[in-house]
């Protein structure tokens, strides 16, 4: 059944502000909770960030002060999102434990949002990055197992395979190779648009918990890999953060954000199995509407614009659906493994001339594989159990990633050929 949040009678925007009481909620069971329900806890809490923070840049860059109350309302209120989604979490999930979570559904959102792309160019986005944090979901495992004896494969539910694909080590790239093309909004299609806010989010909110968290975790180790890895996550927003049209003005961008995050709630309400965190996402939703016409008002008072210059058409395309993308992420592995940056395009590796922005760097952060917070992970593991931490369902679609007793740092790094 279609929806369209345009046709839905808004509330009074004042009227959902919540007291202490309604704000703070129950967390879920870590040892019950179902993986995707924390999956769309994340991505959820990683929407509100992006929207609450695109409304402090509004604000910043806006000289009406009447503008800037309403931004200054919807944004305390969006706020109040955040922040009781981010309690749902319990007290007793550890900081490497909501770290899977994170990758799990990098792994799987950016499978999904790839899966059902129109845009060439963008599903070629997200296949590349896709690769990446799958293999730091193979990387965060093995310190879980190694340092708290904890399967991870426990945590993702059986649901998303944990073994190496591009190696974390050749993840760093240039910064001139991470900035992409931008996509011309009026042209795209909505759910281009959406994709593109939604992983701009999710990896936004990812590199910040990566950044916030690694002076708190308790051991040089692991403080290090999050260092390693929040810098990849730097570049991953970048990348995708790129594909949005800058042309777009700050009252189209606001129109959008909420009517992504409409988007979001819907679909993480027909989706949801907890009943109790369902009724926090339609009452979200129901908030959410308020602050897309409000939105749409305020694109109508300053810019003389309809809601429909920006989204022609306000019907929902497909509902996002969290789910399994083994078969999805093996193909990708298997077609594209060995790319890498280069510029706004991707290429083989093998294929790079000797003097490319990418081997300089390379030689910049990694001169010894040794001193590589990902690769020594895995050393460390390996040597005090035999073989690493995995959990597949087959073989490694790649020969060379197959081998448990050694950790691959020349794939998509070292030409082969």
């Amino acid at each position: 059944m279609s929806f369209n949040p345009f046709e839905e009678r808004p509330v009074n925007i004042e009227a959902t502000i919540q007291n202490w009481k309604e704000l703070y909620p129950e967390s879920y069971n870590k040892y019950e909770v179902d993986p995707y329900t924390k999956l769309r806890i994340i991505l959820t809490n990683g929407a509100e960030f992006e929207a609450n923070w695109f409304s402090h840049q509004f604000h910043r860059h806006c000289c009406d002060n009447d503008l800037r109350r309403e931004l200054a309302l919807t944004r305390y209120i969006e706020k109040q999102q955040q922040m009781k989604i981010a309690n749902l979490k319990p007290i007793n999930e550890t900081i490497l434990e909501t770290t899977i979570g994170y990758e799990q559904l990098a792994v799987d959102l950016t499978a999904r949002l790839a899966l059902q792309e129109p845009n060439e160019y963008v599903k070629a986005a997200l296949d590349f990055a896709l690769l990446e944090d799958f293999d730091h979901l193979y990387r965060y495992s093995n310190l879980l197992e190694l340092e708290w004896k904890i399967p991870a494969e426990k945590l993702v539910g059986g649901y998303t395979e944990i073994m190496p694909a591009r190696p974390t080590i050749a993840h760093h790239r240039h910064p001139f190779d991470n900035v992409t093309y931008f996509v011309d909004y009026k042209s795209a299609d909505i759910i281009t648009k959406l994709n593109i806010g939604i992983i701009t989010a999710a990896e936004q909110q990812t590199m910040n918990y990566y950044m916030n968290v690694t002076g708190f975790y308790t051991s040089d180790l692991g403080r290090k890999l999050y260092q390693e890895i929040g810098l990849v996550e730097e570049e991953h927003v970048t990348h995708y953060g790129g594909l949005m049209d800058p042309s777009s003005t700050w009252l189209e961008s606001l129109l959008l954000h909420e009517y992504t995050e409409c988007y979001l709630y819907y679909s993480c309400y027909k989706d949801e199995t907890d009943a109790y965190i369902r009724n926090i996402w339609e009452q979200n939703l129901i908030q959410e509407i308020a602050h897309l016409h409000k939105a749409a008002d305020l694109l109508q008072k300053y810019e003389g614009k309809d809601w429909q210059q920006v989204i022609p058409n306000g019907q929902f395309p497909k509902l996002l659906k969290l789910g399994p993308n083994i078969n999805y992420v093996r193909d990708v592995i298997k077609a594209t493994v060995e790319m890498t940056a280069d510029r706004e395009g991707y290429i083989n590796v093998n294929d790079l001339p000797n003097d490319a922005d990418f081997f300089m760097f390379q030689d910049i952060v990694n001169p010894d594989k040794c001193i590589v917070p990902s690769h020594c992970v895995i050393d460390k593991y390996i040597k005090s159990n035999g073989i690493d931490y995995r959990y597949e369902v087959a073989p490694n679609p790649i020969e060379s990633l197959r081998n448990r007793k050694v950790d691959n740092t020349t794939l998509g790094r070292v030409k082969q050929r």
